[in-house]
């Protein structure tokens, strides 16, 4: 108040003095105001660039961790493995298919003739047996492989890893359609009312009524996961099908809040403002209504995620999930109870699944802190 009051005094001692007056001061959206509130809360704030960074870094894993070479000098041409296929003829070596790169590295250096191979930091794939281990699988965390191997000779860590980017992804895919669907079916709720209004809270009212694990164990048994060799795991036809199941039966709990928001937005001024331009009810209804509809579907966001991801996890631990040998955290705990004796199956995939939640749930209280609607209310 004090400033408000010295501010008129100061612009008019300055033109008293032959000054130029001083510049309006440039308003600031609320938006704005909540992003740097949520900067302010350093713990939802680091835990959101954790987690955004190692999900970048997740989308290069092949060049991290993988079985093939990232570049390989053969009779002095260059070969690059990691995106185009050789035959193991093509440098030498008496086998069929694709070459073992960690041995072809070996007996290139045995030569030396200047010939090399350059593998990832981690030189195991997520879905490649090791059957040349000592022993029988599972195998013990030793130096090559710091988290073991699984019951099938698989690295664990490169399980672990490619399973993150698998999860997350699967995570944020359903939170856009399922929130894309249940914003659609609540703005139409909302603005139009009504009778409306009426059937489709009823018809909502049944399809939440369905039962979500009975339809996965029904739909599992129909449909026969495709796994392609070689392929993008996003390519699978069982990874979007179980997005589009859960974003079925996920999209009804939003569509409440969005309901009340465009009850509460529509009321007001600037709506009915719209309304005698004349402008049409779909820009009303998502240029104008929309913007100011969001917080609640902010900030449940995050939360949401955690319910996906563990959603996932779950259905992989029961069988009903993604297809072998797709990396999944849940097929991992569920060889740790399969065995165990063998702690490491259970115990790294359950810290990578609690960090990961905790991080999310660190993000999901800054955002909910950060968007409360109270903080910047006029009417406080």
């Amino acid at each position: 108040m004090k400033q408000e009051v010295l501010q008129p005094v100061e612009e008019a001692a300055g033109a008293a003095a032959g000054a130029p007056p001083l510049p309006p001061k440039r308003s600031i959206s609320i938006f704005r105001k909540r992003i740097r509130k949520f900067k302010t809360l350093k713990r939802g704030y680091y835990s959101f660039l954790i987690l955004t960074i190692a999900y970048a870094i997740s989308f290069i894993l092949p060049v991290l961790i993988n079985s093939k070479a990232l570049v390989v000098r053969y009779n002095g041409e260059y070969y690059f493995p990691i995106t185009t296929y050789y035959p193991a003829s093509e440098f030498g070596m008496n086998a069929i298919g694709e070459p073992d790169y960690r041995q072809l590295k070996l007996q290139l250096s045995e030569r030396n003739t200047g010939d090399w191979a350059l593998m990832p930091l981690h030189p195991y794939s997520s879905t490649e047996s090791l059957l040349d281990l000592p022993g029988t699988p599972p195998h013990a965390p030793s130096g090559e492989h710091p988290l073991g191997t699984d019951d099938r000779g698989r690295d664990v860590l490169a399980r672990l890893a490619y399973g993150f980017n698998v999860s997350l992804t699967f995570a944020i895919l359903v939170l856009i359609f399922s929130e894309g669907v249940g914003v659609i079916v609540g703005a139409l709720l909302g603005y139009f009312g009504g009778k409306l209004d009426i059937l489709g809270q009823r018809f909502i009212e049944i399809w939440s009524s369905l039962p979500f694990l009975y339809t996965i164990i029904i739909i599992s048994s129909i449909v026969v996961p495709i796994y392609i060799p070689g392929r993008n795991l996003l390519l699978q036809p069982s990874f979007w099908l179980l997005i589009i199941i859960l974003a079925v039966f996920e999209w009804v709990g939003i569509t409440y809040y969005i309901r009340g928001e465009f009850y509460r937005e529509k009321a007001k001024d600037y709506v009915g403002a719209a309304i005698a331009m004349g402008q049409s009810d779909t820009k009303i209804m998502f240029k104008h209504i929309l913007p100011n509809s969001l917080t609640p579907l902010i900030s449940f966001a995050p939360f949401t995620i955690v319910a996906n991801i563990s959603a996932l996890v779950a259905l992989d631990f029961l069988g009903f999930g993604l297809p072998a040998p797709t990396p999944s955290w849940g097929e991992l705990i569920g060889q740790g109870v399969e065995n165990l004796t063998k702690w490491w199956l259970v115990f790294f995939p359950l810290v990578a699944f609690f960090l990961t939640l905790l991080l999310i749930v660190f993000i999901g209280e800054a955002v909910r802190e950060a968007f409360d609607p109270k903080e910047y209310s006029r009417l406080r």
